[in-house]
């Protein structure tokens, strides 16, 4: 049995593949829910106008990703904190501080897209990866500086 699969599938394939399987995987386990669709002619043509929708659609996303990097190059955001004797922080940066000190300069970027593989708990500069796309990565110089006390 050929089916043209609507999701990935472990093992099988990926989204708009048409794979042979035995007809009681494909009967019993894809179809009902709805993993994949019968490999009709008119199922052929639907899946191969769904590729192309999302082949416009991912050039477009990587093209403003490309943009978004390109003005992302040279930001340096800083982020202060409370720090004690040998200039180690109470707490610690994470990717939301980063994302929310991004933002307090005009860059609304997703917490989930800073790249932190933990957070930074001592004082100094530290570049930090934003992945925008999956083929699209930014680098931002982050200044973690001492919290002045106020007297």
């Amino acid at each position: 049995m050929e089916v043209i699969l609507k999701e990935d599938v472990h093992n099988l394939g990926v989204r708009g593949d048409l794979v042979k399987v035995t007809a009681g995987y494909g009967r019993n386990y894809l179809l009902p829910r709805k993993l994949a669709v019968a490999a009709t002619d008119g199922n052929r043509k639907m899946v191969e106008q769904q590729k192309n929708a999302s082949i416009r659609k991912e050039a477009v996303e990587r093209g403003d990703a490309q943009k978004l990097s390109e003005m992302l190059a040279g930001v340096q955001v800083t982020v202060s904190r409370k720090a004690g004797e040998g200039d180690h922080l109470f707490g610690s940066v994470t990717a939301i501080d980063v994302a929310d000190a991004l933002a307090a300069k005009g860059y609304q970027i997703d917490r989930r897209k800073i790249q932190l593989d933990e957070p930074l708990k001592s004082l100094g500069s530290f570049d930090v990866a934003v992945k925008l796309h999956k083929d699209v990565t930014a680098t931002v110089k982050v200044h973690v500086t001492k919290e002045q006390e106020a007297e």
